[in-house]
């Protein structure tokens, strides 16, 4: 469902790809409810722009850059059909990796290190980040450059913040988008990103851009946009080093479980130094203790039917570019295969799937109906409905893994 003038037309859908033209005039057919919403909905998106121009202007937007960069901005109806549909479905984490760090990712990843190594290494020094970790978040963002996104940044920005359902987090990244023209960064025609507003070679959402970008090369322009990626890597390096980035220090590292290991001990609240989960009998692959990179935590991202990783402070570094555990497991594995390394060697529950938005729902509402309080019913599985599956599991007599899977979800049923 999308918003429209005065919410008249509420109740109509937007087809995915429908054309937003008006008919010609003679055409004797009836405009079809897509183009009418999408028509419609571009109007009210004017009106929205005349509104929001004070405000706009009373966070230092000038007049002129305002009215220049808004004149064009339009109403991108798919754009709204993919945030309300971003949570429906979701890939499970093996499913992720195979495309995240497929063996053709892991080859043109080592072939983008060797050709911008000098400009990589001079970036790891000034800033204590790893080349091949910046890689890697090259090859997930933008696949090394190659898929940068097309869609209009104000225009995105504008129809998200009109539409409302995160109205003031994407007013927030207009103006900054509105900011970055004004600072002569880049040009109007360049302003192009995601879908969801973020942008370049390393994907900045414009808020982090105006907070974390560099201009590496000296030009006189931040240039995360264009054919080359020097600003791009150099500030994806920043943005890590200024959220706490180790040098030297892994993101994590594939372990073994001992047999009757207590999953409850598998939660990020938990930390030990490596040596310590050795005297548990949590190992590296090659049974020896991990070395010692500071205090580590236990991930099981799968349950206890998967891989287990040994991680460290810098996966929570890596979270603050995407929260997403299955992504930050792909950075690090992947910069872990363009140096060299080998494939995750746990198998996985390749027999389950991921559940639906509505599945995650429905499994939230009867932990939290059985005694099992998820603190929340959103379809998001965090820390709390975790916490709350791991209590349901120990009680009926499951491992307790915390894993929220289909089979989990028909037992509660």
């Amino acid at each position: 469902m999308i918003r429209c003038i005065q919410g008249l037309l509420a109740s109509l859908l937007i087809w995915p790809g429908a054309s937003v033209l008006a008919a010609p005039v003679d055409t004797p057919a009836v405009t079809p409810p897509s183009q009418v919403v999408a028509v419609r909905s571009d109007a009210a998106l004017q009106g929205w722009v005349s509104r929001f121009r004070p405000t706009a202007l009373a966070r230092g937007i000038a007049p002129s850059v305002y009215d220049r960069a808004m004149a064009d901005v339009r109403y991108l109806p798919d754009v709204v059909r993919r945030d309300r549909s971003q949570f429906e479905f979701t890939k499970t984490i093996w499913d992720y990796l195979s495309t995240a760090v497929s063996d053709t990712r892991v080859s043109n990843g080592r072939r983008a290190l060797r050709r911008h190594q000098g400009l990589l290494r001079q970036i790891e020094s000034r800033y204590g980040v790893e080349a091949e970790v910046l890689v890697a978040i090259w090859g997930l963002e933008s696949a090394y450059g190659e898929v940068r996104g097309s869609t209009p940044i104000l225009s995105a920005m504008a129809t998200l913040a009109h539409d409302g359902r995160r109205g003031r987090f994407f007013e927030g990244q207009l103006i900054a988008a509105l900011r970055i023209l004004q600072s002569g960064d880049t040009t109007l025609r360049q302003l192009k990103g995601s879908w969801a507003g973020a942008m370049g070679h390393t994907q900045f959402m414009p808020t982090s851009y105006q907070a974390y970008a560099v201009d590496w090369d000296g030009d006189g322009r931040r240039d995360i946009w264009g054919n080359d990626p020097a600003d791009a890597l150099a500030s994806a390096a920043a943005y890590l080093a200024r959220h706490g980035w180790n040098r030297g220090q892994p993101w994590g590292v594939e372990v073994q479980l001992p047999d009757g290991f207590d999953y409850a001990q598998a939660s990020r609240s938990i930390t030990r130094s490596p040596a310590a989960w050795a005297r548990m009998g949590v190992v590296g692959l090659d049974g020896r203790a991990v070395p010692n990179h500071g205090a580590a935590s236990l991930l099981v991202p799968a349950g206890h039917q998967g891989a287990a990783f040994m991680i460290f402070e810098n996966f929570a570094v890596l979270e603050r570019y995407n929260t997403a555990d299955a992504y930050v497991v792909a950075v690090g594995h992947l910069s872990d295969r363009i140096t060299g390394g080998g494939p995750i060697r746990a198998g996985w529950p390749l027999g389950d799937r991921a559940l639906t938005f509505d599945e995650r729902v429905a499994l939230q509402r009867l932990l939290t109906r059985q005694g099992y309080d998820t603190r929340g019913i959103d379809g998001r599985i965090g820390p709390l409905t975790i916490d709350a599956v791991r209590r349901y599991q120990r009680d009926n007599g499951m491992v307790p893994d915390g894993y929220a899977s289909l089979r989990l979800l028909e037992r509660l049923r």
